[in-house]
């Protein structure tokens, strides 16, 4: 039996802040992970490009059964903190869409970046270590691998959520929670595609995008882009609104936010067919089925105010009701997790189990679209590296 102060289970984006904080205090820490390639959701990350944080961070943007859970972690690691970690190492950056940041040296920079961190703290690295068993004793805990046992003081569980299976995601951190007791707030796929039923209407319109359309579900909305694809409805404010989405909700989309359609109708060329009229505002693939179901289109002096007053409702609130979503496949998180009420919000230790930390996809905090995610794994993995 090997004895280290910590044993960090996850080489992902917290654990890898975690074992980086810890390490540099002068903690003996251990980070295990059973990948082979290190920090690889943070590789594929804004398509390779590391969306790494949001300027705009704060606790409204993150979905949890404890709303208030996550201030203390945002507040003692905020996004200025982690841009200022990137200056210091000599990365560029650029900010994209509602204050999005990316990485101009890409994903490998920040995963670079993090290697060199934990390098600093004289971290152990067991990379392709599957964790056999873990098991609390007095004085802390024992994590079995296949060729070493060690004894921990501190514990932290930063395995990571369901949600990409094809890059290693597991239940392993919901299932080591059961084991010490831990609920888990329910699991569900987030920040994903929503799926139209096989024979609906839309199917036929794969590949039409509208831009900066605003997206609703119940009293939440977004505004940005949606991608009308073979299987159902993507872009980032679908994605966005399937975090808040459940199953036989309906979702409502207005296409034209900007525009009052009834005064539109009233200065257009009035001998014009009405697809004609709506095509300098609307793609005219979608214009097609869409117009459809109205009957044969007819110059727009032809159709009566009552219909126009009916088209233009539609427009502005499409009612789509998802079949489902793409699942943890296409998912970039995990909704739900361990339940945050059993968790101490200062340091992310359990509640009833001392020495035990969660961090992470793994706990019941979903961040919005545009790095807030990221954000919340910096925030956690560091407050549970100052508390190990």
């Amino acid at each position: 039996m090997i004895k280290a102060d910590v044993v960090i289970i996850g080489a992902g984006a917290a654990g890898l802040m975690c074992a980086a904080t810890a390490g540099q205090r002068g903690r003996s820490v251990v980070l295990i992970d059973h990948s082979k390639k290190l920090a690889e959701k943070i590789r594929i990350s804004g398509g390779g490009r590391c969306n790494f944080t949001n300027i705009n961070v704060r606790p409204e943007c993150y979905i949890s059964n404890n709303p208030h859970f996550v201030k203390s972690a945002l507040k003692q690691y905020t996004q200025h903190d982690f841009i200022a970690l990137v200056d210091k190492y000599g990365l560029t950056y650029h900010e994209k869409t509602l204050g999005q940041l990316f990485c101009d040296q890409n994903s490998q920079g920040i995963i670079d970046m993090l290697k060199a961190e934990v390098d600093l703290g004289e971290v152990t690295w067991r990379m392709e270590t599957p964790v056999m068993q873990v098991e609390q004793i007095d004085g802390g805990f024992v994590v079995t691998t296949p060729t070493e046992v060690w004894h921990c003081e501190s514990l932290v569980i930063a395995s990571g959520g369901l949600s990409i299976p094809q890059i290693g995601a597991t239940a392993f951190g919901y299932e080591i929670a059961k084991q010490f007791g831990l609920s888990i707030v329910p699991l569900a796929a987030a920040l994903v595609p929503l799926t139209f039923q096989a024979e609906d209407l839309w199917t036929d319109l794969a590949g039409v995008a509208f831009e900066n359309v605003v997206v609703s579900c119940e009293n939440t909305s977004f505004r940005e882009d949606i991608l009308l694809t073979h299987k159902g409805v993507s872009g980032p404010a679908i994605l966005q609104i399937s975090s808040f989405w459940e199953a036989g909700k309906t979702i409502e989309i207005d296409l034209l936010p900007d525009m009052d359609l009834e005064d539109f109708f009233r200065s257009a060329n009035r001998d014009s067919l009405l697809s004609n009229v709506l095509a300098d505002i609307l793609p005219k693939r979608f214009l097609h089925v869409w117009l459809a179901k109205y009957g044969e289109i007819r110059p727009l002096k032809q159709y009566s105010a009552k219909e126009l007053q009916v088209i233009s409702t539609e427009l502005h609130q499409w009612q789509v009701k998802p079949s489902g979503t793409l699942g943890y496949k296409k998912a970039e998180v995990t909704r739900g997790g361990v339940d945050t009420d059993l968790l101490l919000s200062k340091t992310m230790m359990v509640r009833s189990v001392p020495g035990l930390y969660f961090i992470g996809e793994v706990v019941d905090v979903t961040g919005w679209l545009g790095g807030y995610n990221f954000q919340w794994a910096w925030s956690s993995g560091y407050v549970a590296g100052l508390n190990i």
